[in-house]
């Protein structure tokens, strides 16, 4: 018998976590990579990382004894998110990446 699991989760301060990554994105510095000469085919990148701790709730949902009850498991967690953004020369910056670091 097959059944479904449902998990899901929810940041406890959402608004922190994107204030962090549009702050990394529109930094107005650059280190100047984006303008190094590059083979034919290539395009050279700035980067730029930001580590940040964020906590929430990971939530299980399990099937029930019958067809219409499920059972709810609700786990706090806090684990550390790495977020990377590149940018071409004359772009804007862009999220490319972003992964749990435990």
């Amino acid at each position: 018998m097959k059944q479904n699991l449902h998990i899901s989760a929810a940041f406890d301060q959402p608004e922190l976590v994107q204030n962090l990554v549009e702050q990394l994105a529109y930094r107005r510095y650059e280190f100047g990579f984006g303008n190094e000469k590059m083979p034919p085919g290539f395009k050279a990148l700035e980067t730029s990382s930001t580590e940040t701790y964020v906590s929430g709730t990971m939530a299980i949902d399990l099937p029930g004894d019958t067809e219409t009850t499920e059972e709810r498991i609700n786990m706090p967690f806090i684990t550390c998110f790495l977020f990377t953004c590149i940018k071409g020369y004359g772009d804007p910056y862009k999220m490319i990446w972003s992964s749990s670091l435990s």
